[in-house]
């Protein structure tokens, strides 16, 4: 399971095997922080994807998650110009990247007719995932539209709306690439979804601690944020992403 707990004892064990660098997203900053401080001073600590501001981490190198929130926000907008009420999936509430992807998507509906009802957490838990829609579609009648917070929580919007027959009646939007995420945009059954470059970050991030383990800390930008941006994908431009991703498994 995708707990600090978890993440401390991997991270402990990291240490005790030498590593000279180590580059995490923090599942739980708050409940972390300490844990993560005492990391940094025994190696080199980036942080990615969801951050840990008061870690003592050299740099936090990903996406923000607040700007991609925004994006969200925005095809949001777009699918529905008369409003609606939106129900928010996400697996670790408490997480940054959760509450600022959330953060950023309310910045943007504010002043609109659209807004998020509640949100439903999963732990991480696939079957859970799918029976918090599931659960929502019999609840509450009055939703018309699903926000899939992390990378699996669209799919699993997806096949539950499928399971009842609602594809198409209910709007979706989510996060990442997920495989089954930009089939449904590709047939329309989702609005659109907005991407990371995990590869970028990964890239970056092998090569900087490289500098930083050699001497080189220049790359580090004063406010310590490597911002990778984000990117809307919807219909008009899906299969271009799809081929774009194939190149870099190649």
């Amino acid at each position: 399971p995708a707990t600090a707990a978890t993440q401390t004892q991997e991270l402990n064990d990291l240490v005790s095997a030498g590593a000279a660098g180590i580059m995490i997203s923090a599942v739980d900053p708050k409940t972390e922080s300490s844990t993560l401080a005492g990391i940094a001073k025994q190696t080199l600590l980036l942080t990615t994807d969801s951050d840990a501001k008061d870690s003592g981490r050299v740099a936090y190198i990903g996406s923000s998650n607040v700007l991609a929130g925004n994006q969200v926000g925005e095809l949001l907008k777009k699918a529905m110009p008369d409003g609606g009420k939106c129900m928010a999936f996400v697996g670790l509430p408490g997480a940054d990247n959760a509450k600022e992807r959330i953060q950023g998507i309310n910045d943007v509906i504010k002043d609109t007719k659209i807004t998020i009802v509640d949100v439903r957490a999963d732990n991480i838990d696939l079957p859970t995932a799918k029976r918090n829609v599931e659960d929502t579609l019999t609840a509450h009648p009055e939703i018309n539209c699903m926000v899939g917070i992390y990378s699996y929580n669209t799919p699993q919007i997806y096949a539950a709306l499928k399971d009842a027959g609602k594809l198409g009646q209910i709007k979706v939007v989510g996060f990442d690439g997920d495989p089954v995420t930009l089939g449904g945009v590709k047939e329309g059954s989702i609005a659109g979804t907005v991407v990371q470059q995990p590869f970028e970050w990964a890239y970056q991030g092998l090569k900087d601690m490289a500098k930083y383990i050699e001497g080189d800390k220049s790359w580090i930008p004063e406010n310590k944020l490597m911002i990778i941006p984000t990117k809307i994908i919807d219909q008009s431009n899906v299969d271009a992403y799809n081929t774009e991703q194939a190149g870099y498994l190649k």
